[in-house]
């Protein structure tokens, strides 16, 4: 199982790492804000934000082409809803406006999750008294991930073994099948948690 694909580096020694978790979530909302309310003339302002976001990433020593390949995964769905915008009247500004906005906030994301571990960024969200519920919600989510991605490999070694000549087609087909078998034995497992956590007195 491999356990750091998600947070590979955030335990680096680095200006960045070694600064509280509390200030960089609070950092890292602050951008958010601003970069939202820029209005999308101010050019220079953005080519400003965009230059913090280079320091910072040349200060946390995380490798660029880690960060950039986080953001290639992410950008799509960033791009997906600013093509949307491109059928309203003058919709080429708004397009570059939500592209370049999005694209701004996600890599302040990508350095914030790579700098902290995810223990102390739900630390963090505990000390501001975000509901108990949704933190435990969280760490279950973060802390499944790993096996739910393991037992999908397991599955396509499992699938690979047994196959010998495949084609494109027959490679999308066994690969919905690998996706249901995974959906089936996760909603399984969930529910054999959920029975474990009831035994155990969780409410």
């Amino acid at each position: 199982m491999r356990h750091d694909f998600l947070d590979r580096y955030s335990r680096l020694e680095s200006p960045i790492h070694h600064l509280p978790a509390m200030l960089k979530l609070l950092t890292a909302l602050s951008f958010i804000i601003v970069t939202v309310s820029i209005p999308f003339r101010d050019h220079w302002l953005f080519l400003t934000l965009f230059g913090i976001l280079v320091v910072a990433s040349a200060l946390s020593r995380i490798p660029w082409r880690f960060l950039i390949g986080r953001l290639v995964i992410l950008e799509p769905f960033a791009l997906g809803i600013a093509l949307m915008t491109l059928f309203q009247h003058d919709g080429y500004v708004i397009f570059l406006s939500i592209l370049v906005k999005s694209t701004l906030c996600l890599c302040m994301m990508i350095l914030v999750s790579n700098t902290t571990p995810f223990s102390e960024i739900l630390a963090a969200l505990h000390t501001v008294k975000i509901p108990s519920l949704l933190i435990t919600i969280l760490a279950l989510a973060y802390r499944y991930l790993f096996v739910l991605i393991d037992e999908g490999e397991r599955l396509q070694r499992a699938r690979r073994s047994r196959t010998f000549v495949t084609t494109r087609t027959k490679h999308w087909v066994t690969l919905a099948s690998l996706v249901g078998q995974l959906f089936v034995r996760s909603t399984e497992r969930a529910e054999r948690i959920y029975d474990a956590m009831m035994s155990r007195g969780w409410k």
